[in-house]
């Protein structure tokens, strides 16, 4: 397994979004350059947005063979006969992000379909990195009828995923995709982040309060959470490590987002579930241990920093 220095290129489909508005800048603060792909503009003044229907597959691999900025067509010509560099890594966040957005057949037929075409465009284009989002609604109580348990607690990658809602299915077979074109093209690298629930930096004040008060409003997030900063450092780890070939990752903070330790809120709150392993006291129920130990990941935006107790 191998660690990348240098700065990467690297195509990000949906960067305008929630979470890639933030993604994009940690990267580019590592010195990492960025193409947007999007259907509306990232408003960022050293990142193009090409706008693309990631659900057209020729679209897809012109995107991804495509200039970073006009500037780049001063570049001399290469061997093939263009100045294009190929990219280093792309990173698809791009899709629907909820249920009810769209009807559900639109959900997985665009969510599917988008992330088959860019893994594919990425692989036969030999772009030997690709970091996927799948999502923490694929452990099947996020959006379930009604009141579900989780089969065990932490919530961890050798989960036997099994949701019941189009949006978390759409994101499993995504992972589907990742693992067959990994094991088609070996030497590439395509990793799912299965990220938590996303907050950015201006929504600690007012959404937080209620998360720590109320804390039976957050079984569907398993009591877990992802701050959009850290998730930029977590791509960004993703882009460094090389030679993990297919992986599943959660990306989630450190923490549980309660006053009271773990085990006395799962006693409470899912009292019928069983605890697999021994866990921190503060550990989140959707635990990102492996995201620590193989990537290397410090939690730098715990909620305790922006939010009194």
């Amino acid at each position: 397994m191998a660690v990348s220095s240098s700065a990467q290129r690297i195509v990000f489909t949906g960067g305008s979004g929630k979470a890639g508005r933030h993604c994009i800048p940690y990267l580019l603060s590592k010195g990492h350059s960025v193409l947007n792909v999007d259907l509306v503009p990232l408003d960022h003044p050293k990142v193009h947005t090409l706008k693309a229907d990631l659900t057209d597959s020729g679209q897809v691999f012109n995107a991804l063979s495509s200039h970073f900025h006009l500037s780049h067509y001063e570049n001399p010509r290469g061997p093939g006969g263009v100045g294009v560099e190929k990219p280093d890594a792309v990173i698809h966040f791009a899709a629907y992000a909820r249920n009810l957005l769209v009807p559900d057949s639109e959900t997985f037929r665009g969510n599917v379909l988008s992330t088959y075409n860019v893994i594919e465009a990425a692989s036969k284009l030999g772009i030997k990195k690709v970091v996927i989002a799948s999502s923490e609604t694929t452990y099947g109580v996020c959006f379930a009828q009604g009141d579900a348990d989780y089969h065990c607690f932490p919530l961890e990658e050798d989960y036997d995923n099994d949701p019941e809602d189009t949006y978390a299915t759409s994101k499993l077979c995504g992972e589907r995709c990742a693992r067959s074109f990994a094991r088609r093209f070996p030497g590439t690298d395509i990793y799912a982040l299965r990220i938590g629930n996303i907050i950015e930096p201006h929504e600690y004040e007012p959404d937080f309060p209620e998360y720590v008060n109320k804390p039976e409003t957050r079984k569907r997030n398993a009591w877990s959470y992802i701050d959009a900063r850290d998730l930029g450092q977590i791509c960004d780890l993703c882009v460094q490590k090389d030679g993990l070939g297919y992986q599943v990752f959660n990306a989630t903070n450190d923490t549980i987002t309660t006053r009271e330790p773990t085990a006395e809120i799962l006693k409470k709150f899912a009292p019928n579930t069983p605890i697999s392993r021994k866990m921190g006291e503060y550990e989140a129920p959707l635990s990102n241990r492996k995201i620590r130990e193989i990537l290397g990941f410090k939690d730098e935006h715990d909620w305790r920093r922006y939010v009194e107790i």
